[in-house]
């Protein structure tokens, strides 16, 4: 019996999740979720269980509310690295969740690179 989709992105984000969970030394983890319309990205510190630092396409600030391509993606990454400075997080783990990478996940991955963030 072939897999649905959504069976296969679910067996993704689980594999993805555990590697982190083994991997994880105190570090936060950069959490993605992607929809057809918006993107957005959690900075989550896993110990206490709280978001320390979020950003999304949704923000009409960022003047992309409704857009979900590499370039908004790409803002949305140099968004999320200011604010994981401000909130003294140089270090984390890049959870894509179920999602490939490749497209506006990766584009936003190199945003935060290139902001200063280290994963």
């Amino acid at each position: 019996m072939a897999n649905s989709k959504r069976q296969l992105f679910l067996k993704r984000r689980l594999r993805v999740r555990n590697k982190l969970r083994k991997m994880n030394r105190g570090r936060m983890r950069l959490s993605v979720h992607r929809s057809n319309k918006n993107i957005s990205v959690q900075l989550i510190d896993d110990v206490q269980g709280k978001t320390l630092a979020a950003a999304s396409s949704l923000e009409k600030d960022l003047g992309i509310v409704g857009k979900n391509n590499v370039e908004a993606a790409a803002k949305v990454g140099s968004v999320i690295a200011e604010r994981a400075k401000a909130a003294g997080v140089e270090e984390c783990y890049f959870d894509r969740g179920g999602f490939l990478f490749h497209g506006g996940i990766k584009a936003l991955a190199d945003a935060a690179r290139e902001g200063g963030l280290k994963f």
